[in-house]
């Protein structure tokens, strides 16, 4: 994309209106508005004048994701501004970005070129303060955890048995597993604890599957923090304190509206990570957007094996809505790093790494219709991709009886004519009939909907459960949570539960070191692999070309 400016000067560059015109021309009602300066506001659904939820749902979705970028965002927004170009009533909804990847290694979530959502850099930072009030939230309960059992432990809860854990919004490997209460019989009662990001905490897997702030209520209260001495859960509601949670979120839980550089309304509203949680946006959002717009395009963590699974079998589930369609993201360059082409030699055309690469897009193509659903697969482009390996991937997805299109929407923008062709495949997509299933009912055991998982979406041969994790699933039983739909944590990089094996591989294990009750969110969370709830920030972190100019202005920030 060389010759182009960056992200952030074609943000600084774009003319953004004033958010109050972007909401009237949406249809919504002064009264649910408010503001949040002059480019950003939330939303009061319960002021919304709006009928109730009826539009459609495109999900964005993609190949397995690598170092060379694969551009779903980017993507996601230049569709939606394709296809409000042609005359349909869209509006985006979106995940919150998480401050860990963007210090880190990712970068921003607001997509990229001249498909964005604006503004950028405050969306990036800090944004509404929704996810310091998840942080909150999930502090004051173990905060009031620990004071309880300090204060003479009524409840009788086992220290050594907490299943929950303080978070930050941030990257940060040397607070995995900390001690706390050290320093004598007044600092409390000494532990072993640690911290998660809180992307990854229930709280805000909770925030993101509410139906309304009474739901959010419910479930919170719900959340099991940890168990008594004679193993008996015990939840948020036994301690009381789900009503003050509550109280922490009530602002948070209402969905945040922004717009994309073409004008396009996006609701931007929670953020759970797809490789360790369910990695969709609010469903609060996905149905207030459906309220106000016959189309909602909206996306879902990392690639189809991961946010898109979890987007069918747990939030379609608990939102009783089902997508009408659904793209999956590739680019040329992704797809030859598949096929064992290495980072720095991506741009010289190789037809035979593509040839190779192209399973991993089959099988992830081939998953979505597991669901139903038609897809179409978007072929983001890169300007070092040769016409001769695009014509090659679009013959393929061809012969493949997939349809499929050519988005130059970083280059060109939806708003410009880049997302035309790929704009009109979706439309049509949407209007085709589907009949919509999840993979799995709720009725099988957990043990049951782990290994259909891992066998119809990741090609695995089976499951190997630890001590640890079998032990779990006897808990799990006893306690009547097998009912409940199961979340994968798993790489995202790979199907297997090994980052390095790329591709489509076969012959394959998972391996399930343990299991997560999720009693609020109402999900099995089953650990795999090396994954971690705690990502650490990589040699050179994004953050060290960050800066602030004279004037205030962001420097560096991607």
């Amino acid at each position: 994309m060389s010759g182009l400016p960056s992200d952030l000067e074609i943000a600084r560059a774009a003319r953004i209106r004033p958010i109050g015109e972007i909401a009237a021309a949406a249809g919504i009602n002064a009264d649910a508005l408010e503001l949040y300066g002059r480019y950003k506001a939330k939303i009061d659904p319960a002021r919304l004048e709006a009928p109730a939820p009826y539009g459609k749902v495109v999900l964005v979705s993609a190949m397995s994701p690598t170092p060379a970028g694969e551009g779903k965002s980017t993507t996601t927004v230049g569709l939606a501004d394709s296809l409000a170009r042609a005359g349909h009533k869209v509006m985006i909804a979106l995940r919150e970005p998480s401050l860990g990847p963007v210090l880190g290694m990712k970068g921003g979530a607001t997509g990229g070129g001249y498909s964005q959502v604006l503004p950028m850099d405050e969306i990036n930072l800090h944004f509404t303060g929704d996810f310091h009030a998840i942080t909150s939230a999930n502090n004051a309960l173990m905060a009031l955890v620990d004071n309880h059992i300090y204060q003479g432990n009524a409840l009788n809860i086992d220290p050594r048995r907490m299943t929950f854990k303080r978070v930050l919004d941030m990257n940060d490997r040397s607070l995995r597993e900390v001690v706390i209460g050290l320093g004598g019989p007044t600092q409390g009662v000494p532990r072993q604890d640690g911290f998660d990001i809180t992307v990854a905490s229930e709280i805000m897997a909770v925030f993101c599957l509410a139906t309304d702030l009474s739901d959010l209520r419910t479930r919170l209260g719900r959340i099991t923090f940890g168990y008594t001495y004679d193993r008996t859960p015990v939840t948020v509601a036994d301690l009381g304190v789900e009503g003050a949670l509550t109280l922490l979120l009530k602002e948070a839980v209402k969905p945040n509206l922004v717009q994309t550089i073409a004008g396009t309304p996006a609701l931007v509203h929670g953020g759970p990570f797809a490789n360790i949680a369910h990695g969709c946006n609010s469903l609060i959002a996905t149905q207030t957007a459906r309220r106000l717009a016959d189309l909602v395009v909206t996306e879902a963590g990392f690639g189809a094996d991961l946010g898109a699974e979890k987007f069918m079998d747990i939030k379609a589930r608990y939102g009783g809505l089902a997508p009408s369609a659904v793209v999956v993201v590739a680019t040329v360059r992704a797809l030859k790093m598949q096929g064992g082409v290495a980072k720095d030699a991506l741009t010289r055309p190789d037809l035979a790494a593509l040839e190779a690469g192209v399973e991993n897009l089959r099988r992830h193509v081939h998953n979505v219709e597991k669901f139903g659903v038609t897809p179409v697969v978007a072929i983001n482009k890169f300007s070092s991709d040769a016409q001769e390996e695009l014509d090659w991937l679009l013959a393929w997805c061809h012969a493949e009886g997939v349809q499929a299109a050519v988005a130059d929407v970083w280059g060109r923008g939806g708003g410009g004519d880049g997302g035309d062709e790929l704009a009109a495949l979706v439309a049509k997509a949407v209007d085709a009939p589907g009949k919509f299933r999840h993979l799995y009912p709720l009725d099988l055991s957990v043990e049951d909907k782990i290994r259909t998982i891992a066998q119809e979406i990741y090609g695995a041969d089976g499951v190997d459960f630890s001590v640890p994790a079998l032990k779990r699933l006897a808990d799990i039983e006893r306690n009547g949570w097998s009912g409940l739909p199961v979340c994968m944590a798993k790489t995202q990089y790979s199907f297997t539960d090994d980052a390095s094996r790329l591709g489509a591989p076969k012959g394959f294990t998972i391996h399930v070191r343990d299991l997560l009750p999720k009693t609020g969110a109402g999900f099995i969370v089953a650990l795999t692999g090396a994954v971690m709830t705690m990502p650490g920030l990589p040699p050179v972190p994004a953050a060290l070309r960050m800066d602030v100019d004279a004037d205030g202005n962001p420097v560096g920030l991607t």
